[in-house]
């Protein structure tokens, strides 16, 4: 709302003739605690509304730092790793000798 110095003025006027040039300092003392009063209702609904909308966010980007803490700690190849090393070391034993160590291998039979 926009108003020219005109309409400003005018509004001046009506206020001194309704209520007087007495009451003037004391209506204009109300109508400051007045806005004040709103202005800060205002911040107070302004904060309570990035309170509620904070706290999704803030939670979703905790969790998304506990996934984070736990991708650190998980590592596949780990679990492959011991895999591999341990169980070709128990299949070895059950398995033949290879070729090479063994002293009767007579190698390809030709027909």
């Amino acid at each position: 709302m926009e108003l020219s110095i005109g309409e400003m003025a005018l509004i001046a006027v009506a206020i001194v003739v309704l209520f007087g040039p007495d009451k003037l300092p004391q209506i204009a003392r109300d109508l400051g605690a007045g806005v004040r009063k709103m202005r800060g209702a205002v911040e107070d609904i302004k904060t309570e509304i990035m309170k509620e909308t904070d706290n999704p966010v803030s939670e979703i980007k905790r969790e998304i730092e506990k996934v984070k803490d736990a991708a650190k700690d998980f590592n596949p190849m780990k679990d492959i790793q011991k895999d591999i090393l341990i169980e070709p070391k128990a299949s070895d034993e059950l398995s033949a000798p290879k070729p090479s160590e063994d002293e009767t291998y007579q190698g390809p039979v030709s027909r």
